[in-house]
């Protein structure tokens, strides 16, 4: 306790000078060791900056474990900057060792160059992807099923490497599957972890395809583990599923031409198409009659025969029908224009459909 008291006051109340400073400068492997230091403490994050500053920091403490050995012959030095050296140069071959590149399939090294590379999926998160679908590649003849409405179990989550799929229900064309797009993401997010679900789309290859598929139970318990590749599916199936929706988005028409968007929430009410003349004239006149039931009054052809002009209170202009809009070759309409009442006015809704199938026609 007093020899620490003595050289904590040595150190801050009473300070000692040095008397008598050496005439001659250290060797250069002194001086070089304090540069390599320099140089490692100036790395940047991530993996690659880690292999950078352990890169430097061995070299640097190697060159002073040998002055030490050399010219200071002090054991401590030498002891203590050989420890530091053995700790970096194991560290940086644990890095490198996650840094080596296995052979991968053709298919596998361009998957990962497409999608995990841009967004800067380590090497080995993509490994840990890889292993879970176990390496394998599987193939789809031309008018071969993946999957049928109905039947087919939801078991998997797929992934289109090479061809085009097609998308139908009750025999009528959805949208296609293209390569670098998964071929159930909507049936995935559909279901819970606990729950089970058949495919409500027919999937059938238009050419020649191949793609990879996890199972079920063994892709769960991966998203469960690894936070990270959890996050990574989330944002590539919830990019997928809004390039799927924009693609069905084209078949939605209005009678008028229009467009629908679907990013207006109001889209439960979307409409189809009126079937006659005679349809949009019914509609017509029960617009014409709803003010009228409104007030409490239920008046017949005959009242509203003989009812006076003067009567007292305020008229009701009838409801005139608005006038459709041109037909429009525009691809889609901003959000704005497109209000509830350019919705009202159309017969029919979605619900008035047997099937989704005979809606989409």
């Amino acid at each position: 306790m007093s020899a620490n008291s003595t050289l904590l006051g040595r150190i801050v109340f009473n300070p000692v000078l040095c008397e008598g400073w050496q005439q001659y400068m250290e060797g250069a492997i002194y001086h070089l060791a304090g540069l390599f230091l320099l140089l490692g403490f100036m790395g940047g994050s991530g993996i690659f900056g880690s292999v950078y500053i352990f890169g430097f920091l061995t070299v640097g403490f190697f060159c002073i474990a040998l002055w030490g050995w050399i010219d200071a012959c002090g054991i401590d030095i030498f002891s203590w900057n050989m420890i530091l050296f053995l700790i970096c140069l194991l560290q940086l071959g644990y890095l490198l060792y996650h840094l080596r590149k296995q052979p991968f399939p053709e298919e596998f090294d361009q998957l990962y160059k497409q999608i995990c590379q841009p967004l800067q999926v380590p090497l080995h998160v993509y490994k840990e992807i890889v292993k879970c679908c176990e390496e394998q590649v599987l193939s789809l003849a031309k008018e071969q099923t993946y999957a049928v409405e109905g039947k087919t179990s939801i078991d998997r989550l797929s992934f289109l490497l090479s061809g085009r799929i097609r998308v139908s229900q009750d025999g009528q064309f959805l949208h296609y599957v293209f390569p670098y797009q998964f071929l159930d993401s909507p049936e995935w997010e559909s279901l819970r972890p606990s729950e089970e679900g058949t495919f409500q789309v027919t999937l059938t290859a238009e050419m020649d395809s191949s793609f990879i598929t996890w199972p079920r139970k063994k892709l769960y318990l991966l998203l469960a583990k690894e936070r990270y590749i959890a996050r990574l599916f989330s944002v590539l199936l919830g990019f997928d599923i809004s390039e799927k929706l924009y693609a069905l988005n084209e078949k939605l028409f209005a009678k008028f031409g229009l467009r629908f968007d679907i990013r207006l929430p109001s889209l439960y009410h979307v409409l189809g198409p009126a079937s006659s003349e005679s349809e949009v004239g019914k509609e017509t006149e029960q617009c014409e009659e709803a003010p009228a039931r409104s007030l409490g009054q239920s008046p017949t052809f005959a009242q509203t025969a003989t009812e006076p002009q003067g009567a007292s209170g305020p008229s009701i202009p009838p409801v005139r029908p608005r006038i459709p809009w041109p037909d429009s070759d525009l691809s889609g309409e901003d959000s704005t224009s497109l209000v509830l009442e350019d919705f009202a006015e159309l017969t029919g809704s979605f619900m008035d459909y047997v099937s989704e199938g005979e809606y989409m026609k």
